[in-house]
């Protein structure tokens, strides 16, 4: 497909893709609204609603009267699937549609647009200083699971040894925990230190509050649910649940290791986690990562029957982490080093299999919920998806480059810039599907 817009042919947003966003531009938040993203510009949503173009099929509402994507994401797989066809054969040349494309006159003479929204654009300038990007959708609901086996089984050798790194349950169930949804981000959001009660040196028993000095990342990728609201009581099969995966963002679960330490002991992780979840803000459609199909995992010994999943698939998209360290030059690209190489297969359970499990209580599910697939950790020490394994708990330092030259870290300084990538390239190569970037800075502890 040749798109109206042109874009290089490694360009994380071509016509193939088509993530689904929200934004506002020149520093009118009111104006938020719903968008997609091709090449460096966005497709206002709401701007082509006001016009012939849009679907014939989909209520105009949706995005015209909408800030973000929730009344789009509960509705059925099948209207995504029409909508996105609707947008690719518009956005395919030949096509009505040019860069500097408004909405008419004519589309107020249909009863479609009101006169004030003649001459509004239908193309956005993405890069522009005055667009600004949004969470995609009010998240009501964030659940974290623990799913990539390399990494549970690292954190496992490092805090039990080898012979007891998994705990029994994990073979047999996708655990996980329930997040904060409140204080979810959308990339380019700085952080700040938390602030916890903490053991001040080896050997206390007694904690002190003080700002958390082992603070880490988390590479994953989070699944955005769709379709209509779950009932309570309603449980979702494998085979169900497929029809409700929207799309994946990136995702990067801020960990607050000294914190969690003392306090995850025995209900699991609590300020350690509830602080910070930066994501990227495009939501990738699930439809645009089905070529990037991969076998799943073995599981061995065979899941109960309510967790078997037929297909059995993930998905194997390349994921980087890259790190600028606070004596970089902020200036320079340069500055980032990339200190991880992992990939979205790296999950034991797919994310069919989390929300069948979610969903086996009767617990209600709804459009925006979030699912975290946990720390996405490779074979080998290339793949590491959190600073706890580089740096083996903090007890091996590492060294990072910079602008000035090697530096140390053990875990995230004040400063330092984390940046979460990913993308997969066709297997014609002739384009990529990429979710853009996750990006975030660690600012000092607010003080008390």
């Amino acid at each position: 497909m040749k798109c109206v817009v042109e874009y290089p042919k490694d360009h994380p947003f071509p016509i193939q893709n088509l993530p689904y966003g929200s934004f506002y531009t020149a520093g009118d938040a009111s104006s938020q609204r719903c968008g997609v993203a091709i090449g460096d510009y966005i497709l206002d949503l709401q701007a082509l609603s006001y016009t012939s173009h849009f679907s014939p099929t989909l209520d105009r509402d949706v995005f015209a009267v909408q800030p973000s994507l929730n009344a789009f994401m509960g509705l059925e797989k099948q209207t995504w699937l029409d909508f996105r066809t609707h947008l690719q054969q518009l956005l395919s040349q030949p096509s009505p549609l040019t860069l500097d494309a408004t909405v008419a006159a004519a589309d107020v003479e249909a009863g479609i647009a009101q006169r004030k929204h003649i001459g509004r654009r239908l193309f956005v300038d993405r890069l522009a200083q005055d667009t600004v990007l949004c969470l995609p959708c009010r998240i009501g609901d964030y659940t974290d699971f623990y799913s990539s086996l390399e990494h549970a089984y690292n954190c496992g050798v490092l805090i039990r040894g080898k012979e007891n790194a998994l705990q029994p349950n994990w073979r047999h169930l996708p655990v996980a925990y329930h997040g904060r949804a409140s204080s979810i981000v959308p990339s380019g959001t700085p952080i700040h230190r938390p602030v916890g009660q903490i053991l001040d040196k080896p050997g206390d028993t007694q904690p002190v509050i003080a700002p958390c000095r082992r603070l880490d990342f988390e590479l994953e990728v989070g699944f955005f649910l769709g379709g209509p609201p779950t009932k309570l009581g309603q449980r979702l099969s494998p085979a169900e649940a497929a029809d409700r995966v929207f799309g994946a963002v990136l995702l990067n679960d801020w960990s607050a290791r000294d914190i969690q330490t003392w306090e995850y002991v025995p209900l699991g992780p609590f300020l350690s986690k509830n602080f910070a979840t930066t994501i990227s803000p495009w939501i990738v459609p699930v439809h645009a990562l089905e070529q990037f199909t991969c076998p799943g995992y073995d599981h061995q010994p065979p899941l109960l029957p309510y967790l078997q999943d037929g297909t059995n698939t993930n998905f194997d998209i390349p994921l980087t982490v890259a790190l600028r360290p606070w004596e970089s030059d902020e200036a320079l690209d340069s500055g980032f080093a990339v200190i991880s190489h992992s990939s979205l297969r790296h999950t034991y359970y797919t994310v069919r299999q989390m929300i069948a499990h979610h969903s086996t209580t009767g617990c209600p599910l709804n459009p925006g919920d979030l699912l975290g697939t946990g720390t996405l950790s490779a074979p080998g020490t290339e793949g590491y998806g959190s600073l706890l394994e580089m740096s083996h708990m903090g007890r091996r330092p590492f060294s990072v480059q910079s602008t000035v030259g090697e530096v140390q870290r053990t875990f995230l300084n004040d400063g330092d810039t984390v940046k979460m990538s990913g993308k997969a390239t066709a297997s014609n190569g002739e384009y990529a599907i990429g979710f853009g970037e996750c990006v975030g800075t660690i600012l000092p502890a607010v003080p008390m």
